[in-house]
């Protein structure tokens, strides 16, 4: 799940590590110039921000956005936790806050509340043939049973059912798996389609990733799914 964190703090790299660990791919964003950028480029499900930023005020920066149409939700963090300045930044379009220090465990299970919330107007579980997933808890099962496979090879899975039956670009498949500061070998999203379809297979699932030749890859039902 792709998370834009803007923060400028110390707390930044143990952040990322905890969401990391937990499935998200996270872009980090230093000012509020930066994250300006990035989400020109990127389509977030959720982000998180930093209140005090050296270039300016990111609930300022969030009104914006909301005038602007983005709906993106967003979590801010601060020090300065005042009764008076939490009502301004709900009232301000933030759909949680967050006291520093931030606990990565409360912050992974505050971010699921709010995108369940994002989500809760339609069913947000996946199917296709006899694989679910649920994008929140980000667990897989087949017939049932849970599928454990690496949070890469999850997020392709993802991306594919979230488009199943029809062809999904490699450079789209790309930009969902690996954040900016990621360096990506040229066979990087090969190999990791090469393991998701071993999975796949292993587990008798009734879906199977075809490649498109020169253009990306799609997710289908098997002939067995399909009869």
């Amino acid at each position: 799940m792709r998370t834009l964190l803007v923060d400028h703090t110390d707390l930044t790299r143990s952040v990322r590590g905890a969401l990391a660990q937990c499935g998200f791919a996270v872009d980090v964003a230093r000012t509020l110039e930066e994250a300006s950028t990035a989400i020109c480029f990127v389509s977030y499900e959720i982000m998180l921000l930093e209140l005090a930023l050296p270039d300016g005020d990111s609930l300022d920066w969030l009104r914006q956005l909301r005038r602007d149409g983005h709906s993106i939700p967003a979590i801010i963090m601060s020090d300065l936790n005042d009764r008076d300045r939490r009502i301004a930044i709900f009232n301000g379009g933030a759909d949680d806050f967050l006291p520093k220090p931030v606990s990565g465990d409360e912050l992974v299970a505050r971010m699921r509340a709010v995108l369940r919330r994002s989500t809760q107007v339609t069913d947000p579980i996946l199917e296709f043939g006899n694989l679910t997933f649920d994008p929140i808890s980000r667990q897989a099962c087949v017939a049932g049973r849970p599928l454990k496979i690496a949070r890469r090879e999850l997020t392709i899975l993802e991306h594919l059912l979230n488009r199943a039956g029809r062809t999904v670009p490699r450079d789209q498949l790309e930009d969902s798996v690996y954040t900016f500061n990621h360096e990506v070998s040229a066979n990087a999203l090969e190999v990791g389609i090469y393991r998701l379809r071993g999975h796949l297979t292993k587990s008798a699932a009734t879906i199977s990733i075809k490649t498109t030749r020169g253009i990306g890859y799609v997710l289908e039902l098997t002939e067995t799914a399909s009869a």
